[in-house]
């Protein structure tokens, strides 16, 4: 199986939380599709939405909760299937 890493497509602050009171996005082992939301980068009080991209089970995640990205950072690794 080969593995997709998610990048920032920004510089920003991610959050791998909708909101501080809700669960995770993703977590590791949790299965996505390539339109599942597994975070979000807030730059300038607007939030653009991260998509896994592939279809798999998520591997790892890089990225910290409100931990500052850049562009092309990882986010988190996705095995595919």
């Amino acid at each position: 199986m080969s593995e997709h890493v998610v990048q920032s497509p920004l510089p920003g602050i991610f959050y791998t939380k909708p909101a501080p009171e809700q669960p995770p996005f993703v977590e590791v082992g949790s299965v996505v599709a390539a339109d599942t939301v597994v975070g979000l980068v807030e730059v300038m009080k607007q939030f653009a939405e991260v998509k896994a991209g592939v279809n798999g089970t998520v591997k790892e995640i890089h990225a910290e909760n409100e931990g500052i990205i850049g562009p092309g950072d990882p986010i988190l690794t996705v095995e595919e299937v």
